[in-house]
Order: C-alpha cells, then structure tokens, then sequence
C-alpha cells in the first residue's frame, strides 16, 4: 500500500494542509483496473480535525475498492471561506494529476465530509466553477468532483439552522450579515452545475439540526440535482461509521443501521 503525506501548500510554507494517501498495491498479481478515489473531510466545525472522521472513515472505503485521500484541510485562524475550499481544489486537481500513480479512474473522485467537513463537501461540489475556488493556474473544471456526500452536514449559514460557531470561522469574524452569510451557505447557492449529492443525517442530531440537511435537499431537487438522502431516526452527532471502533466512550455511536449509510453511499457511487 502506498502511504504518504502530500503537502499541497508547501510553497507558501504551510505544512498543515495535508494529504494522506492510503492506495492500495497495485503491481506484481495485486494488479487491477483503475479504482474510484475518495476524499474524505473530517468535521471540527472548522476548528479542529476529528479522528473518528478520518482513518476509520478512510479504511471503511478503502474495503469497499476505493484508493482513498484524507485532506486536512485549513481551521481556525486559516478556516475562513474560500480557503478550505481552495484546499479541496488542490487535493482533487493533485489526485487527477497524479491518477497513474494512485492507480484512480480520474473521471470519478468523490469527496466524502462530514459535520464541518460535510459543508466543505457540498461547497466542493458546489462551488467548484466559482473563480474564488480556483488556485493560480487551475485549469477549468480540473477541480470538479465526480458527486459528494454529507454526512450530517452544516450546511446552512442561515441564522435559524447554523451552527453559530461553525459559521463564525466560516466567515471569519462574528455577527456577519445575513447577505453575507447566504453566500456560502449551501441550499442558497445550488445551481445546475451543481454536481450529485449524497446526504445522510440523523434526526436526533442535537449539535446540528437536521434541517440542515432538509433545505438543502430542497434546495438540490429543484435545481433537479441528482440527490439520494437517508434520515436515521436514532443517533447522536458525529457518529461517523457507527461502529466499535468510532465508539469513543458514547455507546449510542454504535448502530449498524446507521453504519448502513457507507453501503448505500457506495452503491451510490456506482450509479453516477
């Protein structure tokens, strides 16, 4: 297996914008056919990178034939919009670049986010035609991913659903206006050229409200967005693959049905 750590803001001296690989053998009899890539965001509400969201996240796709990426991305002081999502145009256009050596199809790399990581997700796949996603030189389209999936997204900015401290480093400062808010809050800016849409979320989500998720949902099928979305009626947030090894002292973040959601987001993927 090819594990490394990419740095893709090396030239500005930034060591913590990151990827790691994790890309199956591909020589000798291991040889096989290019895989889907995946990118996987781990949540934080932009202030930190969740472990459980990360190389559990990471090895549940790498088992289901994905060669799979974990980008950490910038937080904190360095978390205001758009440089994390700059951050995903740089790890997707490195991933395309690169498709030989990670053995990728690179037509088909997907992100996969979650909480914060899952507006980072849907501001990937929705921004990724903006100008402020580009990096300098970025050809058009180069940073396009195949689909996206939230799980249990932030994904409105709107002042009735957001996660206020989430959308303070979103926006990086406090008591941002409402106009300016609305430009990265995600159901408000879904066009047609907004790529297909996975999202998943529990109802009992007490950290953020599942009507993130609802508008959104709205918001894509009226633009006719291809979107599959799953409402699990159990589960507290951040639950990522709900299974023992996310357990993190919380036994409600272990459920097999809505463990289910990698099985469907995978199918999914085979459908776009």
């Amino acid at each position: 297996m090819l594990c490394k750590s990419v740095y893709l803001r090396e030239n500005e001296g930034d060591m913590s914008v990151h990827l790691d690989t994790y890309v199956s053998k591909t020589d000798g009899d291991m040889n096989c056919a290019p895989r889907d890539a995946m990118i996987v965001l781990p949540g934080g509400a932009y202030a930190f990178l969740a472990e459980r969201e990360s190389e559990p996240v990471a090895k549940a796709f790498l088992a289901e034939g994905f060669n799979v990426f974990t980008l950490y991305y910038s937080i904190n002081e360095k978390a205001a919009f758009p440089r994390p999502v700059v951050d995903v145009s740089l790890a997707i256009a490195h991933i395309r670049a690169n498709a030989a050596e990670y053995n990728i199809d690179p037509d088909r790399i997907f992100v996969c986010g979650f909480s914060a990581g899952g507006h980072l997700a849907g501001a990937a796949g929705t921004f990724w035609n903006r100008d402020f996603a580009a990096f300098p030189g970025m050809k058009k389209g180069e940073n396009r991913p195949r689909g996206v999936i939230l799980s249990y997204p932030a994904a409105s900015l709107d002042r009735d659903l957001r996660h206020e401290y989430c959308t303070e480093l979103i926006m990086g400062k406090k008591d941002a206006a409402d106009e300016e808010c609305a430009a990265y809050s995600l159901e408000k800016q879904v066009t047609e050229d907004t790529v297909p849409h996975f999202i998943w979320q529990t109802e009992e989500d007490e950290c953020v409200k599942v009507e993130n998720s609802l508008v959104l949902v709205n918001a894509l099928v009226a633009k006719r967005i291809p979107t599959e979305f799953h409402m699990f009626p159990k589960g507290p947030h951040g639950m990522s693959v709900a299974s023992k090894e996310v357990y993190c002292n919380t036994p409600k973040n272990i459920d097999p049905h809505v463990g289910s959601w990698v099985r469907l987001a995978v199918e999914w993927t085979r459908l776009i």
